[in-house]
């Protein structure tokens, strides 16, 4: 099933929270804009509202966007879809985003444990396993999902992937792709305190070990042609209209 999200071919730009230069992020209209400008993949984010629905959201309250103290799960679904977030637009649940994109491939990162069995319920009422990639930064929560959702694409847990970049590091690689083994992707920034991650060498054992080195987030065009020319797979990026830009102008070199 892993083909199916893991297509068209890469690289690949992944809309972080859609395309909210001009829309709030994480909404219908934030992904609608992202995809006209023909991204193929949506990352975003979820949390499981009272009723324990999947909302589309990355944050865990709606202190930052709206100013209110009441946390995600705190409010039904059927509330959180009254809130107005502007420009017209609200919470929406993740099978609904789902459905309303049924070409979209979505990068689901699970934010909170109780978000694990509501992301997995929309996901099979959608019947989109074969077009999501499922992560988190925890690994308990991935672990917990992907096995409900056998086969599904998957990325590594952050403390997985400091195990394997560990291993790499030191000359390891047999170890670094044995802790990648269950993964299909590792989706990580270029850098972390200062330390960089991403060098040539640590980009050829990451590919011997999984499918796509995913970096986020890239809002740089300069910085995205350099990633790419390092020979990563795809941009994480709130710029998703700047980098289609840039994938284009590679193309046509």
């Amino acid at each position: 099933m892993i083909a199916g999200y893991l297509s068209p071919a890469a690289p690949r730009v992944l809309a972080h929270r859609g395309l909210a230069t001009a829309a709030p992020e994480n909404t219908m209209l934030a992904f609608v804009m992202a995809l006209a400008h023909g991204v193929t993949h949506i990352e975003t984010d979820v949390h499981a509202s009272s009723d324990r629905v999947a909302v589309i959201s990355h944050d865990p309250d709606l202190s930052r966007l709206t100013g209110r103290a009441e946390r995600i799960g705190d409010l039904t679904m059927a509330e959180l879809a009254e809130i107005d977030l502007g420009e017209g637009q609200s919470f929406v649940s993740l099978a609904e985003a789902i459905d309303a994109f049924p070409d979209a491939r979505f990068n689901i990162d699970i934010k909170s444990d109780d978000a694990v069995q509501a992301a997995v319920d929309a996901v099979r009422a959608t019947r989109s396993s074969g077009r999501v990639l499922i992560t988190s930064f925890s690994g308990a929560r991935r672990r917990a999902a992907v096995k409900l959702l056998p086969s599904v694409a998957t990325s590594a847990s952050s403390t997985q992937f400091v195990l394997a970049f560990s291993a790499a590091l030191v000359g390891a690689a047999p170890l670094a792709r044995w802790m990648l083994r269950d993964v299909h992707a590792v989706q990580i920034p270029e850098s972390v305190r200062g330390i960089r991650i991403l060098t040539p060498r640590i980009i050829r054992v990451l590919h011997s070990a999984v499918h796509e080195v995913h970096v986020w987030t890239v809002n740089d065009i300069a910085d995205m042609h350099r990633l790419l020319d390092l020979g990563i797979d795809g941009l994480v990026t709130d710029r998703a209209d700047l980098a289609m830009q840039v994938l284009l102008e590679r193309s046509q070199r």
